[in-house]
């Protein structure tokens, strides 16, 4: 079957360096295999409304000016409508519109975080794709091991998900809300193979159904959480995780982050870091800092 291909340009927010997102993106434990890279190509499905697209990325510019040729394939011609919120996906997946200058103007004057800056400067957080996913990873990894958290992601993939092949390759896409809502409780409890995981996963699709994505994205934090946390099986350390990791919403630390803890023990050199008070200083960035310790120890 022949695919409908629109060649589209996206500029990101300088500084980008797109080699930051490709090396963050090919170690992202929680999706593995659900990307390909090949020739600093990235390559990766989305659903849009139930239609598989896949979408390729090249950089083009420089750090300073940056820019990426985007590809976006299809079995159908889209919309303007599709074509748009594929383009809104992978912009929020990729955070391109971040402003990273102010966190970096903080980071500098840090003398413990500079070099991190250093390190890893140019880098936009890589969300995970859509917040529900985020938020079905929550559920699998909270009290698990991470093999076992990635075969039960997998197989949800493969039984619920769909498959778009480009070029000959499979690209897979994490299924949305309503497919997951709707599905058989024996048999997602099979699929999923633990009950407390599957009813969890039920619980958050079927509380996803009504979400409005542009609320989450820039209400205020708390009524934000809140919402998340009127989900059952939503606490504090799973609702956390989704707004930054899913919804980008960096102004707050993340709750019981013991990798967070950890580095910056590594970082900072102090035994018993207060997380609170080393994050002061990059007050709506706090959730950046965070994020950058984790991916730099």
């Amino acid at each position: 079957m022949p695919l409908y291909i629109t060649a589209e340009l996206l500029k990101p927010r300088a500084p980008f360096d797109f080699n930051q997102t490709l090396a963050f993106v090919q170690d992202f434990q929680p999706a593995l295999g659900e990307q390909h890279i090949q020739n600093e190509t990235l390559s990766k499905a989305l659903l849009i409304n139930g239609h598989v697209v896949v979408f390729r990325l090249r950089a083009l510019g420089s750090v300073a000016e940056p820019a990426l040729a985007c590809t976006l394939c299809a079995e159908s011609s889209l919309t303007a409508d599709m074509r748009r919120a594929a383009l809104d996906r992978i912009r929020f997946f990729l955070s391109l519109d971040d402003n990273l200058i102010p966190f970096y103007a903080m980071g500098e004057r840090d003398m413990a975080f500079a070099p991190i800056i250093d390190r890893l400067f140019g880098y936009h957080q890589v969300k995970f794709l859509t917040p529900f996913e985020s938020a079905c990873w929550a559920v699998l990894s909270q009290r698990n091991t991470l093999t076992v958290s990635q075969g039960m992601k997998a197989r949800l993939t493969e039984r619920y998900g769909s498959v778009l092949r480009v070029d000959g390759v499979a690209h897979s896409v994490f299924p949305e809300a309503h497919t997951l809502a709707n599905a058989d409780e024996n048999e997602l409890h099979e699929v999923v193979g633990n009950r407390m995981k599957s009813d969890g996963i039920l619980a958050v699709a079927r509380g996803f159904l009504d979400a409005d994505e542009e609320w989450l994205r820039s209400a205020p934090y708390d009524e934000a959480n809140a919402w998340l946390r009127g989900i059952k099986g939503i606490g504090a350390w799973s609702a956390s995780l989704i707004l930054l990791r899913g919804l980008g919403r960096v102004e707050r630390l993340p709750v019981d982050e013991k990798w967070v803890l950890s580095a910056a023990q590594k970082v900072y050199g102090e035994a018993e870091p207060d997380l609170e008070r080393l994050a002061a200083p990059y007050g709506e960035y706090a959730g950046y800092w965070a994020h950058y310790l984790r991916i730099a120890v």
